[in-house]
């Protein structure tokens, strides 16, 4: 059974990335069989840590109307079933907004002329291979979003479809608390909440906290960078009795293997065995859950 574990920010820079490799890293360095899943489309970075070797690509579709002029009979009853303003009917003409499309079909079902039907248009691409690491070595996959794309979700879905069956898979979800984020975290088994001890990081860790609970998915905190702000992230979590699953120090060191594109658990002993007991704490939760 695969355990699906979600790292999330409700702000970027938080080092959401830096974790969840590392995280992937090290159950791949201690024998498991371990995915990397990296869902932030629109910008994924983690391929600049884990130096992946690529072995399929596949481009990603969605389903966007295309109308029969001849038949159509300018009715509009499209445009009031699409709630997203992807089409229309004009005095002369229907418009189509592609861009806007979610690919529901609903327009051409509720066409009374069958007028529509639906064409593929590519929005992206998923990329798949492996990733050696210290003694071992992880499945990656990962999705790019095409320049000028509004909407991340059918590549996200793509993405998390195209994972192959693992022990762990390790999601690393996109910044923020809308619905890339929601399309990455659905059917996650627990979610890390990463954060910094800043009043910005508070602010968004309130937001996505609150986007995880009306989920219903159980979730913990990690606070990166500890001693560079204040306890305010800390006292908010024990008010709201949030687990806060671990804290990384503010140390030049991890910052400088970091700038270098290095796997923490690699590049120091003591991040390897902070990540070990990390994994061990989020492992030991979901396999006690399950009994």
């Amino acid at each position: 059974m695969t355990i699906k574990l979600a790292l999330a920010s409700g702000k970027g820079g938080t080092g959401k990335t830096t974790l969840a490799t590392g995280l992937a890293a090290a159950a791949a360095m201690r024998g498991m069989d371990a995915v990397y899943v990296d869902c932030d489309v629109e910008e994924p970075n983690g391929h600049l840590f884990l130096h992946p070797e690529m072995e399929h690509s596949r481009e990603v579709r969605v389903p966007v109307p295309s109308v029969d002029e001849e038949a159509c009979t300018l009715c509009g009853r499209c445009g009031e079933v699409c709630q997203y303003g992807a089409i229309t009917a004009l005095p002369n003409t229907v418009a189509t907004f592609p861009e806007l499309c979610h690919g529901c079909g609903g327009c051409a079902m509720a066409c009374p002329e069958g007028a529509i039907t639906e064409i593929c248009r590519p929005v992206g691409k998923v990329e798949h291979g492996r990733a050696e690491v210290p003694g071992g070595s992880l499945s990656f996959v990962h999705g790019v979003l095409n320049v000028g794309e509004a909407m991340a979700p059918p590549v996200i879905d793509a993405v998390l479809e195209e994972a192959p069956s693992s022990r762990l898979m390790v999601v690393d979800s996109p910044p923020g608390t809308a619905c890339p984020m929601i399309a990455a975290l659905r059917g996650s088994d627990f979610v890390v909440l990463v954060t910094e001890p800043t009043p910005f990081g508070l602010s968004d860790l309130k937001l996505a906290a609150e986007t995880v609970e009306q989920m219903r998915l159980p979730f913990g905190t990690v606070i990166n960078r500890v001693g560079m702000g204040d306890d305010s992230v800390d006292r908010w979590c024990e008010e709201r009795g949030i687990e806060v699953l671990a804290r990384t120090p503010f140390r030049r060191k991890l910052a400088e293997a970091y700038s270098r594109g290095e796997l923490l658990p690699a590049a120091s002993p003591e991040m390897r065995g902070w990540m070990d007991r990390l994994l061990d704490g989020i492992l030991a939760r979901r396999e006690g859950a399950a009994r």
